[in-house]
């Protein structure tokens, strides 16, 4: 049985909704992995919610790079399958992966060994709150190999047009970690309770699972992962193509992951619950912004794949289709954030004096929604034909606005500035995205690989 979307040949719109459909569930899984650890966390109180917050900062930074491995390597798999060129496509496979290994060990023994003063970078008043951060820093970035694995896999497989397994894996993860979570965190029978060390334990042994279930199912592969051999040299060439594709994306999250230290860092001046409610809301919101990416990356591997058969027409008609229902879900996450934000966020914290502060941030940042899911629109179009500089570089120029602009608003609105702040920057940084793509989509060359392919080695 071919579990393989046919992303060349097929109807459009169906082809597109068979393969978004497992990455957006798979994205919808990934947000519950964390607000899973949010909803236990939370019982344990704010000050625990504001140390995993801080912690996972870092988590996002250090994923910044197996976005590189991912991006790149899901590019020109994606388009050396659409000119059938399976030999360069396990190449580039192979070199993502062994990339992301590398990274993935190196990134792990510096959190350990600087967890303490990573920690310290956020000024926590509360010893209690430093000690969780840095137990929490050591045990996830620590074993953080797994969740590059994953994400290197899954955009793998996400190019050939095997969504589904993706999901199937995350699905078994998530009961794991749903499973994991409480008995770690508070203790069962002969487990003792281990507060957020126990949150942080479940996170990586789920992690471990999708591993494993990704490796059963890639030796099974006769496409791509059959002709991958790890233990052969490095391919500088077929490296150095997705550090150029991929260090992009990898600027973007680890830029994003700076300055959203910074911007904690100003949230807590006004309290350590004021960064829970960062956290949580984020984390909310992030049912916008991952339905948007997951559907952003099935459109990536769509249009790489036809970008590589030269199909330039098909391109044009699958984003517009993918524009409009990325619209309509903008929309719809717009209203429920807005009108149902007391009661969703109660959910998470509550605390009486808390619960106001999360009120405003989802309304708040609701106003942001259509916007940030049309970004990863045209961010999968982009990626798709390998121009990721483009949206990268408008990405991390509004990032990095976003500082000195809290700091402003702040002075004049008090913590909602610092909200308005993050809406903003980020309406503005896709109205110029679009503007570029309008000027961008008049060149013929537009629609071409922005990377030649490698010839065989």
């Amino acid at each position: 049985m071919n579990r393989h979307v046919d992303l060349l040949n097929q109807r459009i719109l169906p082809t597109l909704t068979k393969l978004a459909i497992p990455i957006m569930a798979t994205s919808l899984i990934q947000m519950a992995y964390n607000l899973t650890d949010m909803i236990w966390i939370g019982f344990l109180g704010a000050d625990s919610v504001a140390a995993v917050g801080a912690a996972g900062m870092f988590v996002i930074l250090i994923n910044g790079l197996s976005t590189m491995c991912r991006s790149g390597g899901q590019i020109k798999v994606g388009q050396c399958l659409g000119s059938q060129d399976h030999y360069q496509a396990a190449q580039y496979a192979q070199s993502a992966i062994q990339m992301g290994i590398v990274f993935s060990i190196l990134c792990g023994v510096v959190c350990v060994i600087f967890a303490s003063p990573m920690v310290a970078f956020f000024n926590f008043s509360s010893e209690a709150v430093i000690q969780d951060a840095r137990v929490y820093l050591m045990i996830c970035c620590g074993l953080t190999i797994f969740q590059f694995l994953n994400t290197i896999f899954t955009g793998i497989l996400t190019a050939m047009g095997n969504s589904k397994v993706c999901f199937q894996a995350t699905a078994v993860g998530l009961v794991a970690n749903i499973i994991f979570d409480p008995v770690l965190i508070f203790g069962f029978g002969l487990i003792p309770a281990m507060g957020v060390a126990g949150a942080a334990i479940a996170t990586v042994a789920a992690q471990l699972i999708v591993t494993l279930l990704f490796i059963r199912v890639i030796r099974q592969d006769h496409r791509v992962f059959d002709q991958v051999r790890l233990w052969r040299r490095p391919l500088w060439d077929r490296i150095k193509v997705i550090v150029m594709l991929g260090a992009p994306s990898a600027a973007d999250t680890a830029f994003y992951s700076i300055i959203s230290m910074f911007i904690a860092r100003i949230i807590a001046d006004y309290g350590d619950a004021a960064v829970a409610v960062q956290k949580v809301g984020a984390q909310i919101e992030s049912i916008t912004w991952m339905i948007a990416q997951g559907y952003g990356v099935a459109l990536s591997s769509f249009v790489a794949q036809n970008c590589g058969a030269g199909k330039v027409d098909r391109i044009k008609k699958g984003y517009g289709l993918s524009m409009g229902l990325l619209t309509l879900w903008g929309t719809i996450t717009t209203l429920i954030l807005y009108f149902g934000a007391t009661l969703i966020f109660s959910i998470f914290i509550r605390e009486a004096d808390v619960i106001p502060m999360g009120q405003h941030y989802l309304k708040i940042l609701a106003l942001s929604q259509i916007a940030m899911a049309v970004e990863y629109g045209i961010n999968g179009l982009f990626s798709g034909l390998g121009a990721t500089m483009i949206p990268s570089s408008i990405s991390v120029v509004f990032t990095i606005i976003r500082v000195p602009m809290a700091m402003l608003l702040g002075r004049w609105l008090g913590l909602d500035g610092v909200w308005w702040t993050l809406t903003l920057s980020s309406v503005f940084k896709t109205i110029l995205l679009w503007i570029i793509y309008l000027i961008k989509r008049r060149d013929p060359q537009f629609y071409q690989p922005h990377l030649g392919t490698t010839s065989r080695a």
